[in-house]
């Protein structure tokens, strides 16, 4: 991050972030990276857009807290290389996220315009993510099987696509819940058929819903 005046501010962020319990530095080192402000309006860039708030981006969606995002990412264990699947691409923050880490990012949004802003978003500061126009809760089948799956917002329900196509070994971090609260959720692959699950306490997404949104 060039802007001298936003690398401040999200070095305040990263503060905030460890005195509310993000611990793994290439997390932070990761999100000390990103330009939070590009995906906000200049109107709003200096007064939120290293607040560790969620904020409107249009299409009735949310661009993530930071510390959700930290929180997942954490969760996730992503390491270079890693092949993750990122249900919800919605701004791209997370996605670019993903990418400063090191992984290899295949992403789904169902919103035409959000796909579109956040593929510019990628491709302008070079993260080389892979997107994908569609439903989220088929997973990405053809890509499968992953190391990790994150999803961005709050599912009604595990679905077992995205189970699935998890590796041996890998990890589904998804917020599962009905109404405006949910609770995040690992999911770990043991075998062919054995999974662990393990609940990390109540957040509030936005609903995973099926279909395309043009």
């Amino acid at each position: 991050m060039k802007d001298v005046k936003f690398k401040g501010l999200c070095a305040k962020l990263i503060l905030e972030l460890k005195s509310k319990g993000i611990s793994d530095n290439k997390v932070l080192d990761a999100i000390s990276k990103i330009p939070r402000h590009l995906l906000f309006e200049p109107v709003f860039r200096d007064k939120f857009a290293y607040q560790d708030i969620a904020f409107p981006i249009g299409a009735n969606q949310t661009i993530s807290q930071p510390y959700t995002v930290a929180f997942q990412s954490e969760l996730l264990m992503v390491n270079r290389a890693s092949k993750i699947l990122e249900i919800g691409t919605g701004s791209g923050y997370q996605t670019a996220v993903l990418c400063q880490l090191g992984a290899k990012v295949f992403s789904i949004e169902r919103h035409k315009s959000l796909f579109q802003s956040a593929k510019l978003f990628l491709n302008q500061n070079n993260y080389r993510a892979q997107l994908f126009f569609g439903d989220g809760f088929l997973g990405k089948k053809v890509f499968a099987p992953f190391d990790g799956i994150i999803v961005t917002c709050g599912a009604p329900f595990i679905p077992k696509e995205l189970k699935t196509q998890l590796k041996i070994g890998g990890r589904l971090v998804i917020p599962v819940g009905e109404g405006d609260v949910q609770q995040m959720t690992l999911i770990q692959r043991l075998n062919d058929s054995d999974y662990k699950e393990t609940i990390y306490g109540e957040f509030k997404f936005v609903p995973m819903l099926k279909n395309i949104n043009n």
